[in-house]
C-alpha cells in the first residue's frame, strides 16, 4: 500500500503533510483555478477529512515507474454518493508535486463543492497560520 493512501485511510494528517513537496499544486474537481502551495493544499486535505463521510479507497494503479498514482475511492457528501479518483505525482524526491481530483456523479460533485465551499474560510485560515509558523521557523533557522 502506498504511504500516500495508508496516511489517508489512517487520518494521518501528519504524515500526510509530510508526502507533500513545498510546491505541490492542488486541483480541485469543483474549482477552475490550481491551489499551489503545501500549506493550503495540506489544509484542502484535512477539510476534505472533514466533509466526506464512509470514505474508502477501492482501487489503487501505479505507472511502472513509481512516480505517477491514481486512488480510487467511493464516500458520501451530505447523504450523495461521490465516486472519484485522486491522481498523485512524485518529484524526484517522491513527494506529491501534483494532486489532482476528479469525482462524479454530478450530484455528488454540487454537494461536495457547497461542503467545501462551507468549510473555505476555514481551511484558508489554517493554511495561512501554516504559512506564518514556516516562515517563523525558517527566520530562527537563519538567525
Amino acid at each position: 500500500m502506498h504511504p500516500f493512501r495508508a496516511a489517508v485511510e489512517a487520518g494521518d494528517h501528519d504524515a500526510l503533510e509530510a508526502l507533500l513537496a513545498e510546491g505541490v499544486v492542488f486541483t480541485s474537481p469543483v474549482v477552475f483555478k490550481p491551489y499551489p502551495g503545501k500549506a493550503i493544499t495540506a489544509a484542502i486535505l484535512r477539510g476534505a477529512g472533514r466533509v466526506f463521510q464512509d470514505f474508502r479507497y477501492v482501487r489503487e494503479i501505479s505507472d511502472a515507474g513509481g512516480r505517477d498514482h491514481a486512488f480510487v475511492f467511493q464516500a458520501t457528501v451530505d447523504g450523495r454518493e461521490v465516486h472519484g479518483c485522486d491522481f498523485l505525482h512524485l518529484d524526484e524526491d517522491g513527494l506529491i508535486d501534483e494532486f489532482t481530483v476528479m469525482v462524479r456523479p454530478l450530484s455528488g460533485a454540487q454537494a461536495l463543492a457547497a461542503a467545501m465551499g462551507a468549510q473555505f474560510e476555514r481551511i484558508a485560515a489554517e493554511a495561512l497560520e501554516a504559512e506564518a509558523q514556516q516562515a517563523a521557523s525558517a527566520q530562527q533557522a537563519g538567525a
